[in-house]
């Protein structure tokens, strides 16, 4: 069992506590517990109930300590289960005679050499932002920072923001982690850290504590937020919390992250609302009814719900703008050609043929495709830092749908020769443009294709353009630029840090990454069956399920979510900046599911089949369900107080949002059986 648990008896008589790992690299290397809890009152230390008793029982041991306001009764326990962890049983009792409003904190100090790195599932990774982003959220720095810059050596927040409430410390030595649930007897916890010269610490809080600052989606912060609790005389309460030590290895969260899963699994039920044929059927008519705009050849981004509104705003509601992948564009219209051919419809065919022809027709000078199209302005670069700048994800993604387009209409009997010249274009340019180590680049200028950013992985997913743009023109060279790119980014994959997909949050750490990861190294195992793409496949696919949701939100009474009953179980952090759930993952399902069945690892189908599950939910049956038109889909379900409140969801349809539905229900239909979500 990697962790384990030691009792310290001081010659001051003062107890400790020691966890660590039998895989750490030394003796000197452990999570060190020298008191139960602190006691404060927003930001004043009232307190620290210190270990006075330690007595052995059944699996572990009884651990006590007596304060002025609280005394604390606790039960640490070797749970043996799977990867194995230290269950900590909390029993507090207020000793006063008047009531008083308090928080506590438990906290752990990691010892060990070298500088900390962190994770909070979903929320935060490693230093979590450079220096040089264009976008601004939370940073941790070492030298500690402006606080109003939120760059800070100390975070705490919510455990909403989590995909898993839990907080994991590296050192050179070992990884120590605490988890908690959601939900407390004193309300919302949250988790913390801290790393400077001082110490290293990690932390529990109950309930949550948002410090230094509060982030609330936006560049300027708001307040540090202390929520406390309001004691009665003699009051008692239960609280719970997990305990994980492993070795240094940055993947060593994984087995914790299973272990919590498999528990949270029983205990969080799913809710679709319907199967895959009728999830296909609804977003195909909503994606033509409400997204295709066939004066304009596009897929429009956004549809409102609220269709008298959008009349009041001049129809400005439903955004007249596409991108050519991500936001909208030929993913879409490939999914819903897919679907029309399929069924039979011939208009949903004549509209994804639309819209892929307008794509097709309109190259950048530096022969890839322009990344968007927006009403009055024309063709354009989207939504980056450089209004000069194409990014490599944009074109990458189009690219490799419209080569899926071309294959799947070719065994149908079409051909399209003007998309055949423009995807060719494309992968020319990936081949021409590739650095001799493998890098395609971030960020293209858009006249003369220079690289103009080499950071990060965005051009990651043209493997997978490439890979199957081989096989379709039965080009070796474009196998082996997929190849040794996948040489180079298994750096991203390795260092349990893939950023750059995004064009709108610049280098940054993102669900959207891990996918784009996944896709790549799946297809590129399915070339050659090198098991070395294998393992890369399933280590992004690892880090893809820690922006998962292994349980289901507590959402405040009122809100629609609540009331609605929308289980969060399955769905995904869009990243670090932009924290909010999404269904995006859903983009990654048929590699998903391939990678299930090339290891045999049903962790792989289960959370797969959550996210589908998930976003079976709040498909829009008839008009007017939850105020939207039949087929609408939104972007935006609201997890914590980021952007907008706990509990709302966003009130306009997306073409992506509607698209992956479609694309993942018709691809699943494959492993319905095993999938089970009916």
């Amino acid at each position: 069992m990697a962790t384990c648990l030691n009792i310290l008896k001081e010659e001051t008589n003062q107890s400790g506590i020691q966890v660590y790992s039998s895989e750490r690299k030394s003796g000197n290397a452990f999570l060190q517990f020298n008191s139960l809890l602190d006691i404060y009152n927003g930001e004043t230390l009232l307190e620290n109930i210190q270990i006075d008793n330690i007595n052995e029982v059944e699996g572990g041991f009884l651990v006590s300590g007596r304060g002025d306001l609280f005394s604390v009764r606790s039960v640490w326990k070797h749970v043996q289960d799977g990867c194995g962890y230290i269950e900590v049983d909390l029993h507090v009792c207020y000793n006063k005679e008047v009531s008083g409003d308090y928080g506590f904190q438990f906290n752990a100090d990691l010892a060990g050499s070298g500088k900390p790195t962190w994770m909070i599932p979903g929320a935060f990774y490693k230093e979590n932002r450079f220096e040089h982003n264009a976008r601004k959220y939370p940073r941790y720095d070492y030298r500690d920072g402006n606080h109003d810059e939120m760059v800070s050596d100390h975070w705490s927040f919510r455990s909403d923001r989590a995909a898993l409430p839990a907080v994991f410390a590296w050192n050179d030595e070992m990884c120590g982690a605490l988890c908690v649930e959601e939900m407390s007897p004193l309300g919302l916890t949250g988790v913390g850290f801290r790393g400077n010269e001082s110490s290293t610490s990690i932390w529990v809080n109950f309930p949550y504590k948002e410090e230094p600052v509060t982030f609330v989606g936006e560049p300027i912060p708001e307040p540090k937020d202390i929520s406390l609790y309001t004691f009665k005389p003699d009051e008692t309460v239960h609280l719970h919390l997990k305990i994980y030590t492993a070795s240094p290895d940055l993947h060593s969260y994984n087995p914790f992250v299973r272990e919590m899963y498999k528990l949270h699994q029983q205990e969080n039920p799913l809710n679709p609302w319907m199967g895959l044929e009728e999830a296909s059927e609804l977003t195909a008519h909503g994606l033509y009814r409400w997204h295709y705009m066939p004066e304009h050849s596009i897929l429009s981004e956004t549809a409102a719900f609220d269709r008298e509104f959008n009349n009041n705003v001049k129809g400005m509601g439903d955004r007249p703008h596409m991108h050519v992948g991500w936001v909208s564009g030929v993913p879409y219209a490939y999914a819903l050609l897919t679907y029309g051919r399929k069924k039979g419809i011939q208009q949903y065919a004549d509209a994804a043929i639309d819209v892929i022809n307008n794509v097709a027709s309109a190259l950048a000078p530096s022969g890839t495709f322009w990344a968007s199209w927006v009403l009055g302005k024309g063709w354009g670069t989207g939504w980056n830092p450089k209004n000069t700048w194409l990014q490599a994800r944009t074109i990458s993604e189009a690219t490799l749908f419209l080569v899926r387009a071309l294959n799947y209409e070719k065994q149908a009997g079409f051909t399209h020769p003007d998309w055949e010249k423009a995807v060719l274009s494309n992968l020319n340019f990936a081949v021409a443009h590739q650095r001799a180590d493998g890098n395609f680049g971030s960020y293209y200028h858009c006249e003369t294709g220079e690289v103009e950013e080499w950071d990060g992985a965005g051009g990651i997913l043209w493997i997978a353009s490439l890979i199957e743009g081989s096989h379709f023109f039965q080009n070796e060279q474009y196998q082996l630029a997929a190849e040794k790119a996948g040489h180079y980014y298994e750096r991203f994959v390795l260092d349990e840090y893939i950023y750059g997909a995004p064009e709108d949050v610049h280098l940054t750490p993102t669900s959207e990454d891990a996918y784009n990861a996944v896709v790549a190294y799946v297809l590129l195992y399915e070339t050659n069956k090198n098991e070395e793409w294998l393992n890369l496949a399933r280590h992004a696919a690892d880090w893809l399920m820690t922006f998962r949701w292994t349980y289901n939100l507590a959402f405040p009474e009122h809100t629609f979510l609540l009331q609605y009953d929308f289980r969060s179980r399955g769905a995904d952090q869009a990243s670090p900046s932009n924290q909010h759930l999404h269904n995006y993952g859903l983009f990654c399902v048929p590699e998903m599911l391939r990678l299930w069945k090339y290891t045999d690892d049903s962790y792989y189908l289960d959370r797969t089949r959550d996210h589908i599950a998930c976003f079976l939910q709040f498909i829009a049956r008839k008009d007017g369900d939850f105020n939207a038109y039949k087929g609408m889909v939104t972007e935006r379900f609201y997890n914590t107080n980021c952007f907008q409140p706990k509990g709302m969801m966003l009130t306009l349809s997306h073409s992506w949002c509607v698209g992956l539905v479609l694309y993942a229900s018709q691809e699943a239909l494959a492993f319905n059986s095993s999938l089970q979500l009916s």
